[in-house]
């Protein structure tokens, strides 16, 4: 695979995000004089403190992401964390100091939300998270701004990572070269096309929903848990946001749906959003670790749990049956 980025590069690229995050608050009227990193991994998260603003500047994105594609996923997430913050959903708000839209400043686009003192050492409860999931997308059920059809899948960049481990394949056996473009032949056409899912899985309704495991995006807020992270928001089945989480979760996520007369879960289309996300995590990981190289240690266990999956590729498969 590709070398990967030395400490002294990741450091810079942190540095660069910092430096563009503190000006860019500036040149909005906002005064920073004490900038700390929150989180540094696929985003660095800087607060600009003493200002209660926190910003979040993206870092690793997948090869086919531009500005401008990203820009649309931010303004997406910006409209329906504000929406959803002023009917009184547990949300991060963006923040109300500045105008609610991207800004662009040194080769990034970034956002910027209310800074939300954090719990330390809190524990999740994947459980409780995942049976409030349910409650969630209750509330966004009416979301009333367009969004386009599982944009979460991120087809384009599926493919691209394909197409470059197909010359460069890092862990990946021929066999498993073989499966991932076989499986991604039956899937693709149902991630890009709402018809081809609605007539692979009649009957199942399509909502706004968060896009990235919203089980495993609640935010320990001092004042209670809140509902973070919506940059991969999206037109889709519920069963998306609980992919690959378990029985277990989702049982407890059918519990939150009867409490709120939304519907349980289905098997056939869990199975589908499974292989998706398996197949999704098993490529992505391998093609963003370079850049990131935290992700190392997950390569290997990610493709072999995808390995030990049921082949997506036909009657038999995952993409089928039902509850």
């Amino acid at each position: 695979m590709t070398d990967f980025l030395t400490p002294q590069q990741l450091a810079r690229r942190t540095s660069d995000a910092v430096g563009a995050a503190v000006g860019a608050g500036r040149d909005l009227g906002l005064t920073v004089t004490d900038a700390r990193v929150l989180h540094d991994l696929f985003s660095v998260v800087v607060h600009l403190a003493p200002a209660p603003v926190v910003v979040r500047v993206p870092t690793v994105l997948a090869s086919t992401a531009t500005l401008d594609s990203q820009e649309r996923l931010q303004r997406a997430e910006l409209d329906v964390t504000h929406w959803l913050a002023d009917r009184g959903t547990p949300v991060i708000p963006p923040s109300p100091l500045v105008p609610r839209e991207p800004v662009r400043r040194d080769g990034f686009s970034m956002t910027f939300w209310h800074y939300v003192e954090e719990v330390q050492g809190k524990e999740p409860d994947y459980v409780a998270n995942s049976e409030s999931v349910a409650g969630l997308h209750a509330a966004m059920r009416d979301y009333p701004g367009p969004l386009p059809f599982l944009s979460s899948a991120a087809p384009e960049a599926v493919a691209a990572d394909l197409a470059l481990l197909a010359t460069d394949p890092g862990p990946l056996s021929a066999a498993d070269l073989e499966r991932a473009r076989r499986e991604w032949e039956v899937l693709e056409p149902l991630v890009r096309s709402r018809e081809a899912f609605e007539k692979a899985f009649p009957g199942i309704d399509l909502q706004p929903i968060h896009g990235d495991s919203p089980a495993a995006n609640i935010f320990p807020g001092v004042h209670g848990n809140l509902y973070a992270d919506f940059e991969l928001v999206t037109l889709g089945p519920v069963e998306w946001d609980m992919a690959a989480l378990g029985p277990d979760l989702e049982s407890a996520y059918d519990r939150g749906a009867r409490r709120n007369g939304m519907r349980p879960l289905r098997a056939d289309v869990m199975g589908f959003v499974t292989a998706v996300g398996m197949l999704r995590a098993a490529t992505t990981l391998i093609t963003l670790a370079p850049r990131l190289p935290a992700l190392a240690e997950y390569v290997e266990p990610t493709v072999e749990q995808w390995r030990a999956t049921p082949f997506a590729g036909g009657p038999a498969g995952p993409v089928s049956g039902s509850r």
